[in-house]
């Protein structure tokens, strides 16, 4: 049992004044965490609780499937990374440093390249594989812009699981516990989520599925279609996510393009003010470069393009033209178009752009002429100019999946995985002898979870103007017991001999026995957030009962619960709340 008295527990009427997240606000208040520096954070004795049950539930959910707990060095040598290329590729988001013999070392971000190379060197041969590695360890990062409390920072706990086959129906198999697992954990730790198809990002391999906590503070935005019956039908973060957008109807083509005066139209918004048309019959022009290649990328105007799919569809990582490129290879900024570039270029075509042709075969599209303050009216792509198309736009509320409508709602990602294939093994060494005597690389999946993420998620998801109010199975305590009145009165006698019946019956207890007054002590079990809360005052005492309220929804139980068979009573009124 903890007692308040003596617990380090610094409640603050106010959240920081640099707190926008709720999460961020209350966990400050309720005196769960402490900023050290700009995306540090040190974890105060009741929210490490709160950490460490989420912890427990990894942990028991990753045993639970066979995989094995190891713990590996957070600083590490700068050589597998560059064997991989992310020592490189990664950026300025990882910490490099030298040791004092002038060697290069890093703080790991992540733990592929370490788990992959003591993998190497005990693999030999497919009677060794299949098997999974986890651990709870530190990971570090360059954040360069730290926010929301615990969400977005640049030293946290993550959980990091790796499995390890021969074949890629191991792969399956594994990425298929691992699926079941997360699923289990997300439930048990009360949060409401989703599964959603991801980009592989810096990670690589050819698969992978995030697991979003819908929330106002989230950083991501997940693309959900839900059916008549409330059931998801489709999932995936906006950055992969594809759908069906509604068509618009295009004026009519004519013979061919036909040149259009468009002075000080450098803008969609401003062409289709000028020209009286909707923003969706124009075209909007992206130069891009790839692999050192010049690329025009178009979308209709009222659409976006979403960077991660165009990398995607262009074969590798993209940046912005600058003027000068665009200026010698297509043409003047603000005006270019497909038709008559200045030089032969790739021209890439969104597919909701080819929908639209296609819905109206008669119509045409408004482009860039190339040529200042002009634009080419009636442009059909295939007829006009040559194209490849790929899905490149940005999903927008509204579109369809097999007929349905699409919302999008921001999330916080809350864990990952992947199929990393060989991406790892190859570089680094790990392989295997089959049944034949080759030697193959060894196939691997990649398994994260961030338990301060499921922390700040339920915080978003569960709170109220008075609080937080946490899922059972993380609480910090299932049950806040109030003993009103000074030290050494009936009322604080009672309470702590009620907190001692509660906590050999098997539940979780932290008992109020402070100096304080009734209003800062129920503020601040309003605050903490337990289960339930139950009360021991003067009145209460005169009546034989303790008065006792559910924390979600701050439910007052009618007439309390009975002094005498008061563990009973609260186990079974703490059975009943979900």
């Amino acid at each position: 049992m903890a007692r308040l008295s003596d617990l380090l527990l610094p409640t603050e009427r106010q959240p920081p004044a640099d707190a926008e997240a709720i999460s961020h606000q209350l966990m400050v208040r309720a005196g769960l965490v402490r900023q050290l520096g700009a995306g540090l954070w040190s974890w105060l004795p009741a929210g490490w609780r709160v950490h460490q049950r989420v912890v427990a539930i990894i942990r028991e959910e990753m045993e639970r499937i066979g995989s094995q707990e190891v713990l590996l060095p957070l600083l590490q040598p700068a050589e597998p990374w560059r064997r991989t290329g992310r020592y490189d590729a990664v950026g300025d988001e990882m910490f490099r440093l030298a040791d004092r013999r002038d060697a290069d070392m890093v703080l790991a971000m992540t733990h592929e390249e370490a788990m992959t190379h003591h993998v190497a060197q005990v693999v030999r041969s497919y009677r060794d594989l299949p098997f999974s590695l986890f651990q709870l360890q530190l990971k570090e990062r360059d954040e360069p812009r730290p926010r929301a409390g615990v969400l977005r920072t640049r030293e946290f706990v993550m959980k990091d699981a790796y499995s390890f086959a021969a074949d890629v129906e191991g792969l399956e198999e594994q990425y298929a516990r691992f699926r079941e697992a997360y699923a289990r954990i997300y439930d048990r730790s009360g949060l409401r989520w989703y599964e959603v198809e991801s980009d592989t990002g810096m990670m690589g391999g050819r698969r992978a599925h995030e697991y979003m906590a819908p929330c106002a503070a989230g950083e991501d935005d997940v693309v959900l279609a839900v059916d008549e019956d409330g059931a998801t039908r489709y999932a995936a973060n906006v950055e992969v996510a594809e759908a069906t957008a509604a068509t618009v109807p295009l004026p009519a083509a004519g013979d061919g393009p036909r040149p259009v005066d468009t002075p000080g139209t450098a803008t969609i918004a401003a062409l289709a003010e000028q020209l009286d048309r909707p923003a969706g019959t124009l075209l909007k022009a992206f130069p891009v470069v790839v692999a050192e290649r010049m690329a025009l990328v178009l979308v209709r105007g009222d659409h976006q393009v979403e960077e991660v799919k165009l990398a995607r569809a262009l074969g590798g990582p993209v940046r912005q033209a600058t003027e000068e490129e665009i200026g010698a290879a297509i043409g003047p900024a603000g005006f270019i178009g497909p038709v008559d570039p200045a030089t032969p270029i790739r021209i890439v075509v969104d597919r909701a752009v080819v929908e639209s042709t296609a819905a109206s075969p008669d119509g045409g599209w408004v482009v860039g002429a190339n040529v200042v303050d002009r634009h080419l009216d009636g442009v059909v792509p295939g007829r006009d100019f040559e194209h490849e198309v790929a899905d490149v736009r940005r999903v927008v509320a509204g579109d369809t999946v097999e007929g349905l409508p699409v919302t999008i709602e921001p999330a916080i990602e809350a864990g990952n995985i992947f199929q990393l294939m060989t991406r790892y093994s190859e570089p680094l060494g790990a392989t295997f002898l089959d049944a034949d005597g080759e030697e193959r690389p060894i196939i691997m999946g990649s398994y994260g979870i961030g338990p301060a993420r499921i922390v700040a998620a339920a915080v978003e998801q569960y709170h109220d103007d008075r609080g937080i109010s946490w899922p059972k199975a993380i609480a910090p305590w299932d049950v806040h017991v109030v003993a009103l009145g000074k030290p050494g009165t009936e009322e604080q006698e009672v309470a702590a001999r009620v907190a001692t019946e509660l906590e050999d019956a098997g539940l979780r207890v932290v008992l109020d026995d402070r100096a304080g007054g009734a209003g800062q002590k129920l503020t601040d079990a309003e605050l903490l957030g337990c289960p339930l809360r139950i009360t021991v005052g003067r009145r209460s005492l005169a009546a034989g009962t303790v008065e006792a309220q559910i924390r979600r929804g701050q439910e007052d139980v009618e007439g309390g619960l009975p002094l005498e068979g008061v563990a009973d009573a609260v186990r079974d009124l703490w059975e009943r709340i979900p």
